[in-house]
């Protein structure tokens, strides 16, 4: 079992600082509370239907961790996992592994969601008291390649022994779903927290959601998307040095040169995949080269 130190280092808090500055006005913002993959998530808003509205965001989630789930066996991505074919896939868990590709080209391969079988080593070892050693990484290594993905609109399938993690972008992209959903009713000021952050333009009332970065500083978020990654905001160890991020070239966890990565960008899924995929990257130079293939997307802090 892994151990959440803080998955995020993104302030969690911003969404209720966001409401505390809010002018007299725009006093009737609702916030609903639940949980997106795993991960505590919030809806704040101001209108007067605020709660058939997040009911309804909050079954569109609950759909969505059917596809996307690692831990509910009927899910797509399980039902994929299992049996390295998926005939006519869902057009969400399609669409967010076009942008999986997209990732994995912008950053040289360093997005890479085939690290499961590298992740379930990693997570089996330390669970019996152990790590992996040089030798099970190794021989693991051969199950991880983007290449050995095959996607189109009937079916994905993966090679022999391969399995997905969708873990470094399906939070983002499920806030992106629901901030579409919520946009489609004419909403105009809603901010989106499934771990990732994503805004329809600003606070109520006037202004841009205040979020707050650790080691960051304040982050203005308006219309846009904010996503933060940590080389060690999960670890596989009891003593908290083996991270959850790992490389698909070597299969080693990422090096902890940076404490956070946080990165804005018009799309969640995107900003949170390479926000991942930076936690890898050697220095700020590399994260910058890999942030040009997407409009919009650029440091938000490194800390």
């Amino acid at each position: 079992m892994t151990r959440t130190t803080r998955r995020r280092f993104l302030a969690i808090s911003a969404a209720a600082a966001g409401m505390a500055a809010l002018p007299a006005r725009a006093a009737a913002v609702y916030q609903w509370r639940g949980i997106a993959l795993g991960a505590q998530a919030t809806i704040t808003l101001a209108h007067p239907q605020a709660q058939a509205l997040t009911a309804r965001a909050a079954a569109e989630i609950a759909r969505l961790e059917g596809v996307f789930s690692l831990y509910r066996t009927d899910s797509a991505l399980a039902r994929l996992n299992a049996t390295g074919v998926l005939e006519a896939p869902p057009f969400e868990l399609l669409e967010c592994l076009g942008l999986c590709g997209q990732v994995h080209h912008a950053t040289g391969g360093l997005f890479d969601p085939t690290v499961q079988p590298l992740w379930s080593l990693y997570a089996e070892r330390h669970a019996a008291g152990g790590a992996p050693t040089r030798a099970d990484i190794a021989a693991t290594l051969p199950l991880v390649g983007w290449h050995g993905v095959a996607v189109d609109s009937t079916a994905i399938r993966l090679q022999p022994g391969m399995a997905l993690t969708l873990n470094g972008i399906a939070q983002g992209y499920i806030a992106d779903r629901v901030a579409a959903l919520l946009r489609a009713e004419g909403l105009t000021d809603v901010l989106v927290n499934t771990g990732e952050m994503r805004a329809i333009g600003g606070r109520p009332g006037g202004g841009d959601w205040p979020v707050r970065i650790e080691g960051g500083g304040d982050f203005p978020l308006h219309e846009d998307a904010l996503a933060t990654s940590a080389p060690r905001g999960t670890v596989f160890d009891a003593a908290g040095t083996v991270g959850h991020i790992l490389d698909p070239r070597d299969g080693l966890p990422a090096p902890a040169q940076w404490r956070s990565v946080s990165i804005a960008a018009p799309l969640a899924a995107v900003a949170d995949a390479l926000s991942t995929a930076a936690c890898l990257m050697p220095d700020r130079a590399a994260v910058e080269a890999s942030l040009a293939a997407f409009t919009g997307a650029r440091i938000a802090a490194i800390a």
